[in-house]
């Protein structure tokens, strides 16, 4: 069975600066919203928000306001944690955050515990989410932020008769693309929110034409926004020795050697992010070299986002392959982390396989281009909007048909060394123009001060 992998594994005479090197990254667990707003489309009213001049903190105008942040779980999937990010920056400016998990489990999560109070730590207040405390909350907020399509069933169930007091001055932030999230009893009051907050063209555009044709409601005014890097990761990402000391690391920690070749995946275990399809198309890619006879250092593929109690199934189907096609040796699973940064110092070359629609956009994706590694991506949702084929990456289709073309672009940049390096530092300049934490700050703040406006006009249900 290929082996369990965490980058933990402590190595005594190098722990000082890894401590070190970890203590700058502390604020970069938590990642942090940004946006980059594409093209205007207003008889599909989604709306281009335009660069701006440099302020000192374009959010300022958020201070002393009341937010309520609606999350439908807290977890260390991306919706939680982009919500999480939000409140950060928010109360940075001297904004009063509320946070409400719509979902929680009866028993005590560690997971939960720690994400708690971390936003208490910030000084984000939690609050129950059934509670008359939440329902004041809503009603004398400036600002309400339902994330997810999931969050909808947390109106009617609380709110009750107080819900179109409420509705103008929400901001729906959408991530989902799967299908089974289009349902009356979660979206029903869309169109009367005061906008719709979406990550990317791809899922703007899909989510206006379901609804029209599968619901028949229409989206409200929409803002597409593009996520963006840190501040803190970008200081990694540019610190030669910081990623070469969490390369040596992270690479002794699982047992492979400085020059070999590392390509990884770095998402949550699951059928839909294309872990099963990426590991037959690294063997096949094995395959090739032993049949061209290709001289070449040794390969490995990381599978980073293992957590064998959610997805126990299909974390076994991947396990069981690795062994049964005699790869276990090239092969390692590295449990979910929030922090990702020592992965993408220590491989050569990211995954982001997502299968059917793609991703929504695809934090990963960007970050990985911060760190000047090339993408190999399908060719579907959000990625599209990221990776420039050919120049930034190379994109490969979605499905079994996707599977051979990606073992063949794992070859191409096994081998063409130069290529790989050029696509990496592609990665970065793109990433520099359109995905920083400063093209978010005035974007973020657009959006804001355009709902709020909203929030105040007369709103007719």
């Amino acid at each position: 069975m290929a082996k369990q992998s965490t980058w933990f594994i402590s190595i005594p005479k190098r722990w000082p600066l890894i401590v070190l090197v970890l203590f700058t990254l502390s604020t970069a667990i938590v990642f942090f919203i940004r946006a980059s707003i594409g093209t205007c489309d207003t008889d599909n009213r989604i709306h281009l928000i335009t660069q701006v001049g440099e302020v000192n903190n374009p959010l300022s105008f958020m201070k002393s306001k009341l937010v309520l942040l609606v999350s439908h779980e807290l977890s260390l999937s991306g919706g939680p944690l982009l919500l999480m990010e939000l409140a950060f920056l928010l109360r940075s400016v001297g904004t009063e955050v509320v946070w409400i998990t719509n979902q929680k489990p009866t028993e005590t999560d560690e997971v939960i515990y720690s994400l708690e109070r971390r936003m208490l730590d910030r000084g984000v207040q939690v609050f129950f989410a059934k509670g008359q405390k939440a329902i004041d909350t809503a009603l004398k907020a400036d600002l309400v932020v339902l994330n997810t399509a999931v969050a909808g069933k947390w109106l009617d169930a609380v709110l009750k008769e107080n819900v179109p007091h409420v509705l103008p001055k929400v901001l729906w932030w959408i991530h989902e693309m799967r299908g089974h999230y289009f349902k009356k009893e979660y979206v029903k009051h869309l169109p009367f929110v005061a906008g719709a907050m979406i990550d990317s063209h791809t899922t703007a555009e899909y989510w206006k034409n379901r609804t029209q044709e599968r619901l028949g409601i229409k989206m409200p005014e929409t803002y597409v926004v593009h996520l963006g890097n840190s501040k803190e990761l970008m200081e990694v990402a540019e610190n030669n020795v910081a990623k070469r000391v969490l390369r040596e690391h992270v690479r002794e920690s699982l047992g492979v050697r400085q020059e070999d070749l590392l390509f990884a995946i770095i998402n949550s275990v699951s059928r839909g992010k294309g872990q099963d399809l990426f590991l037959r198309a690294f063997r096949e890619s094995l395959q090739l070299i032993r049949e061209k006879k290709l001289q070449m250092p040794s390969m490995h593929a990381v599978v980073v986002g293992s957590d064998m109690n959610a997805q126990t199934k299909f974390e076994n189907e991947l396990r069981s392959f690795v062994v049964e096609k005699n790869i276990k040796e090239h092969v390692h699973f590295v449990n979910k982390t929030l922090n990702v940064a020592p992965y993408l110092a220590s491989i050569d070359v990211l995954v982001q396989n997502s299968q059917a629609r793609g991703e929504c956009f695809g934090r990963i994706t960007i970050e990985a281009m911060a760190f000047q590694l090339p993408v190999l991506g399908t060719a579907a949702g959000g990625t599209r909007e990221i990776v420039v084929n050919g120049t930034t990456g190379l994109l490969h289709p979605v499905g079994k048909e996707g599977v051979t073309p990606l073992a063949k672009n794992i070859v191409k940049l096994a081998t063409q060394v130069e290529r790989r390096l050029t696509l990496g530092k592609n990665g970065y300049e793109r990433v520099k123009e359109r995905f920083l934490e400063c093209h978010m700050s005035h974007r973020i703040a657009l959006v804001l001060k355009e709902v709020l406006q909203q929030a105040k006009e007369p709103h007719i249900m």
